[in-house]
């Protein structure tokens, strides 16, 4: 029997055909559990060129993945800000799976126009990105939590940051802000939650090879990156999945309130 066979995750910001949330909700199928895929309702025309090749659905596509495992899937449109969305998210879960196990807190704001000086920063843009990351990993928890609470039994929690959540760069304020704060939202939430049978980590990834970066490209910028990695390459998207889903078996049980670097060895402060 797969591990978590019986366990229910939800993955937020999972509709993207390459991107963390959608590998991370095959490695929760693959391992047995049942998903609930979230994204933002994307309208199709923005899709970038290799997700319309294979006419991508979303979450719908995720979902599939999911099924194609064997696995259940529950697909919603959650904007991670808005509280009525994410008690709908945990409602409606509960109310198809018949409880939750699993939070993986995976969505952010859209990279690029964040990554400007600070002078040419406005309120608004900087506000954006930390209601997202921040503000929705908030939401998500508590939601979760309130559930898990009532169940009785633990459950696990994996917030995603960043490299950018351990080191600091210019022009990239707004983003630095959030992911920082995410690294302590783990040690807060683990240290409370930990008594009451939850893990808590955190992920933080390097240059991994998701939609997120195409505005990279994969020319001199990416291989540069790649290059200036110990290992010689930038990461992918399934790496970083299936080490999200690994941070909620038994085998990492005993790890606790963690900001965990997966980025090749750029950055290996902790």
């Amino acid at each position: 029997m797969p591990e978590l066979d019986g366990k229910v995750a939800i993955v937020t910001g999972a509709g993207r055909l390459r991107g963390i949330g959608r590998a991370a909700a095959a490695a929760y199928a693959r391992l047995g559990a049942d998903v609930v895929v979230t994204g933002t309702g994307r309208n199709p025309d923005s899709f970038p060129d290799d997700e319309k090749a294979v006419n991508w659905r979303d979450v719908e596509s995720t979902a599939d993945e999911v099924r194609a495992l064997g696995r259940r899937a529950l697909t919603m449109t959650v904007d991670v800000t808005n509280q009525e969305h994410v008690q709908a998210m945990i409602d409606g879960a509960v109310a198809e799976f018949g409880r939750i196990d699993i939070l993986v807190n995976n969505a952010a704001f859209a990279r690029g126009a964040d990554r400007v000086p600070v002078a040419d920063l406005t309120p608004n843009l900087f506000n954006l990105v930390m209601d997202i990351k921040v503000g929705g990993t908030f939401y998500c928890t508590k939601a979760f939590m309130e559930q898990i609470t009532k169940q009785g039994d633990g459950g696990k929690i994996v917030n995603i940051s960043s490299s950018a959540g351990k080191r600091g760069s210019s022009n990239t304020l707004a983003y630095n802000a959030a992911n920082f704060a995410v690294v302590g939202m783990t040690q807060s939430m683990a240290r409370e939650f930990g008594p009451m049978g939850v893990n808590v980590n955190c992920v933080c990834p390097g240059a991994v090879d998701t939609h997120r970066m195409d505005d990279l490209g994969r020319g001199d910028t990416w291989t540069n990156m790649a290059a200036n990695t110990p290992i010689g390459r930038n990461g992918t998207d399934e790496e970083i999945g299936d080490f999200i889903a690994y941070l909620c078996t038994e085998a990492a049980s005993w790890i606790q309130g963690q900001s965990i670097n997966l980025n090749g060895g750029t950055i290996m402060e902790h």
